[in-house]
């Protein structure tokens, strides 16, 4: 086992490791050193690669990490991602592939925690990207360094707080060698432009250190706004037999808007409404339900599936909104503009429904786009 005082990139890793982990290794140097720092440090770990097939080359290059990882003494796995793909929507659906597949090979080797590569270059560009969207502070918290990958199974990213730099020097101190994808500085999406503009943003102070500091700030205001709205969400809902849920809208009213439009995104959730855009519940929170309230006027408002509605009592209702209604929401919401970096109308998150950083543009044109990240 080799000794990790002094080098960052165990002393990084090493906290994670143990029982039950999964790797996620592609052949960047991130997840290669992700691979080669646990075998460094001695870790009976399970390693897989996802093959998206959208690349001739994706097959053999799966192959080359299995390889890699065998004579490290380490088991390997390669998650296909088979069947017919989307003609858009190529990056939201290969994300969600790629977590789908290793959740399914955590379950099968009995792991209870994926560990990918991301560093905190990728951490700055998915603030700078959810910037451009124009999310708020949870989306400009970036991506958390654990979260819940599916019940019982978390994904961690160990290397969060490094460059990426140290991880390409790391590698190449030790003669590991790796792959550079040309997909990621391809100037017809959006990660691609972003690391074309990145020395211009650098010399004006843009730095991707500024960026994951203000993920950790970002972070810290949103953690304290969602506890703030979930003890509202409790002090406001009003028992119902019939088990429809309403809110005290004097309860709503008091509260600072910031507050308040939370407490609504909460009460949507635990509706089970559909994903929502943050501008939408902006406008229906902040121009429609708290006038209403404060002037005692009764409104009907409809939003990801739901009717919201304000009495003259000045209670809020919340109940599913007619098929037809519904079917439009959803509808709409399916056909938002993805298009960053000033390529469209974004949509915006105020929760959790936005995880791992927006989705590169929607282009059925582009064959081959989506591919295992770092």
């Amino acid at each position: 086992m080799t000794d990790a005082s002094d080098d960052p990139v165990l002393q990084a890793l090493g906290p994670w490791l143990g029982r039950g982990v999964l790797l996620a290794v592609s052949g960047g140097p991130d997840s290669r050193a992700l691979m080669h720092a646990a075998a460094a440090l001695g870790a009976r770990v399970q390693v897989a690669t996802v093959d998206h097939g959208l690349r001739p080359e994706s097959r053999a290059e799966a192959e080359g990490v299995g390889a890699a990882a065998r004579a490290l003494g380490l088991p390997h796995a390669i998650l296909a991602w088979a069947g017919p793909k989307p003609r858009t929507g190529l990056q939201d659906a290969a994300r969600a592939a790629r977590y789908d597949l290793l959740a399914a090979e955590a379950r099968r080797v009995g792991a209870d925690r994926v560990l990918t590569g991301h560093t905190r270059d990728d951490q700055a560009e998915t603030v700078l990207m959810r910037l451009a969207a124009g999310s708020g502070p949870a989306g400009l918290a970036g991506m958390p360094a654990e979260r819940v990958l599916v019940p019982g199974i978390t994904l961690g990213r160990p290397f969060l707080v490094l460059p990426k730099a140290a991880l390409v020097a790391w590698c190449e101190a030790r003669g590991i060698p790796y792959l550079r994808d040309p997909g990621n500085a391809d100037p017809r999406f959006a990660r691609g432009r972003l690391r074309e503009a990145w020395p211009i943003l650098e010399r004006e102070g843009l730095t991707p250190a500024r960026l994951a500091r203000l993920a950790e700030r970002a972070a810290r205001d949103a953690a304290a706004l969602r506890i703030a709205a979930a003890q509202a969400f409790e002090t406001a809902r009003i028992p119902a037999a019939d088990g429809t849920l309403r809110l005290d809208g004097a309860v709503l009213a008091a509260l600072p808007e910031a507050v308040a439009l939370r407490c609504l995104d909460q009460a949507l959730t635990w509706a089970g409404a559909a994903p929502r855009r943050l501008e939408r519940l902006e406008a229906l929170v902040l121009e429609s339900l708290l006038p209403a309230l404060r002037r005692r006027a009764a409104i009907r408002r409809s939003l990801a599936g739901f009717m919201i509605a304000v009495d003259a009592a000045g209670t809020v209702s919340l109940v599913p909104a007619p098929p037809r209604r519904q079917r439009a929401a959803d509808a709409a919401l399916a056909a938002g503009a993805s298009r960053l970096l000033g390529k469209g109308e974004p949509p915006a998150y105020i929760g959790a429904v936005c995880t791992d950083g927006p989705a590169e543009p929607r282009d059925a044109s582009v064959p081959g786009v989506a591919h295992a990240k770092d």
